[in-house]
């Protein structure tokens, strides 16, 4: 049961993840692209990452899928 739970959260997690950022690189959506940038100018450091909001709509969207799953299972089991 709980390996069968962590595959489904960690599972809705990456899919829903990876869509929300497709679809922020098709239609050009800032709140959802991932976007990279990496400067040294002799050492001098500069990093820059992309949205987060993709993620913290997987990490919730995990947790749904995750709750259904073990509501289902314990219905299931009687």
């Amino acid at each position: 049961m709980k390996v069968k739970s962590f595959i489904v959260g960690f599972g809705s997690f990456t899919i829903s993840t990876a869509f929300l950022y497709l679809l922020g690189s098709i239609f050009t959506i800032p709140l959802l692209m991932f976007q990279y940038e990496y400067t040294n100018n002799e050492r001098e450091f500069f990093l820059s990452v992309g949205a987060l909001t993709p993620i913290i709509i997987g990490l919730v969207v995990s947790f749904i899928a995750e709750k259904i799953y073990r509501r289902n299972y314990r219905q299931k089991l009687g």
